[in-house]
């Protein structure tokens, strides 16, 4: 079996691949990322047992047919230290050759049989969603989730399809990403009694392999398990256990205070007040009061810090107490010259912040008794 591959290429598709690829793992053949070629096309496999993916490598030579098993730290290294434009694969009885310009390697290659399969894309029924908004509302969720979490199902992102309607809503308890966009549905989709939780891993590896913001991305829901499509990757997944938490519940009604604030400077002078703050003492004051916005915070044995930002805010004032991660997590992935409006109701209540383009999150105060 033998392929011609540009390189760069190559390289991108093992760096997605590798994502799903377990270091670690007590079957030390999910350490290999399996290559199939038939058809004139060149296909990496490979899966953890919990999440797996396909990736069709494009710009491939072949008029061969077969697979093999590669060992995924070797190769990765090989590609990465290659100069020239082109690779050449070619695979023996028990081995397999690397050559690229004036380099060879030789590499041993075990048995593809034992490999698991990854389900190719094949449901005939399913969502079609915008790859640039579907990339978007993962980057605007999946940072809220709470991996490490045995409680509900706090580990992935909801999937809430209604109607014409995605919503994706991640927790991890101490606050809350909400966002959600116009879908299409190919089939018959049946109504669901209860709407899949995806793993935030796996979210991770659809966002990083969503690469043509023009194209669009299938996704079919099984009892168990969602199946993705987005451009050369199809990838599986097994879903979160548990119950996620009633999100539309956390999400305030109404507020009394409201204001709006530019990124930019608004995440500068909160990263300005986190630099005074410790692990016992995380918190920052947000003061909201005539046309300023005072932030101050104190920490033993650190010191202290107040920066102020002007805003356009004249009511009465008001003081409440957040983790300044959670709000600069928040910030960072808008654009720095949009505006958010914030949205207060006394030092006690959950926050909500809101972008003009619909995304919500709410984020839990902390106590002030410090």
């Amino acid at each position: 079996m033998k392929l011609h591959c540009h390189r760069p290429s190559l390289s991108t598709a093992f760096q997605i691949v590798s994502g799903v690829v377990p270091s670690r793992s007590p079957k030390d053949i999910l350490k290999n990322v399996k290559l199939q070629v038939g058809g004139g096309k060149a296909t990496l496999v490979g899966t953890d047992q919990e999440i797996g993916i396909r990736y069709d490598i494009p710009g491939v030579e072949t008029d061969s047919s077969g697979e093999v098993l590669l060992p995924k730290d070797r190769v990765v290294s090989i590609i990465r230290e290659l100069t020239d434009e082109s690779v050449d694969l070619e695979v023996g009885e028990k081995a397999v050759w690397i050559r690229s310009g004036h380099s060879e390697f030789r590499l041993s290659a075990e048995d593809p049989a034992e490999f698991p399969p990854v389900q190719a894309f094949d449901a005939e029924s399913y969502h079609v969603i915008p790859a640039a908004s579907f990339k978007e509302m993962i980057r605007r969720t999946v940072f809220a989730t709470d991996v490490e979490s045995t409680r509900y199902a706090l580990g992935g992102v909801l999937l809430e399809f209604i109607g014409d309607k995605l919503t994706m809503a991640a927790t991890d308890s101490r606050r809350l990403a909400v966002v959600s966009t116009v879908v299409t549905t190919v089939g018959t989709v049946e109504p669901r009694t209860t709407h899949p939780v995806v793993p935030s891993k796996a979210l991770a590896l659809i966002e990083k392999s969503i690469s043509d913001a023009d194209q669009d991305v299938y996704l079919a829901v099984y009892p168990n398990s969602v199946l993705v499509k987005c451009g050369s990757s199809t990838i599986y997944s097994r879903l979160v256990e548990g119950r996620f938490p009633r999100y539309a519940d956390v999400v305030p009604s109404s507020s009394s205070v409201q204001m709006d604030v530019v990124v930019g400077p608004f995440q500068s002078a909160v990263r300005q007040a986190q630099i005074v703050t410790s692990e016992e003492s995380r918190g920052v004051d947000f003061e909201f009061g005539n046309g300023v916005l005072r932030l101050k915070s104190i920490a033993a044995d650190i010191g202290e810090s107040k920066v102020e930002v002007p805003i356009s805010y004249d009511g009465e004032s008001l003081t409440i107490t957040f983790d300044p991660r959670y709000i600069i997590e928040f910030l960072r992935i808008l654009d720095s010259a949009s505006s958010v409006k914030v949205m207060l109701n006394d030092s006690e209540s959950a926050a909500l912040l809101k972008t003009e383009d619909g995304y919500q999150y709410v984020v839990m105060p902390l106590s002030r008794d410090r």
